[in-house]
């Protein structure tokens, strides 16, 4: 299941220090990790992890625990420019940066189909024959 945070205002790069910390752990130890972690993106984060379980129960898994976190970005969102006036009459710019944070939770096996297994040998070795046939 996915669950997406647009605009929060606070740079990618600190976002991405609280994302690292849950990439590819269980829901549970997820969400302990983000209640101990002394980063203000904790809590927006955690809020997020909730609501991609949320939408998980919707979808109709009810064994929430055996979820885990397949997928976290932070990617760059709007920047709002602003100036700051300095010496003799001149200004520096600020970049005020947000995020835009997605999670993608799957079951701990993955959510890899078995069709898709399947079929990929089958175009390797249709490939294969059809080179011999050209020699």
């Amino acid at each position: 299941m996915k669950a997406i945070l647009s605009n929060y205002r606070q740079s990618p790069r600190k976002v991405g220090l609280v994302a690292g910390l849950i990439r590819g752990k269980t829901v549970a130890q997820a969400r302990v990790a983000l209640k101990f972690a002394n980063k203000r993106a904790s809590l927006p984060v955690a809020k997020l992890l909730e609501s991609a379980i949320a939408n998980a129960k919707n979808a109709g898994i009810s064994n929430v625990e055996s979820l885990k976190i397949q997928e976290i970005q932070v990617n760059k969102g709007r920047v709002l420019k602003r100036s700051l006036p300095r010496a003799r009459g001149s200004a520096s710019r600020l970049n005020k940066r947000s995020s835009h944070v997605s999670i993608i939770l799957s079951e701990k096996g993955g959510i890899v189909t078995p069709a898709l297994t399947v079929e990929a040998p089958k175009v390797a070795k249709v490939k294969k024959e059809s080179k011999k046939e050209n020699k």
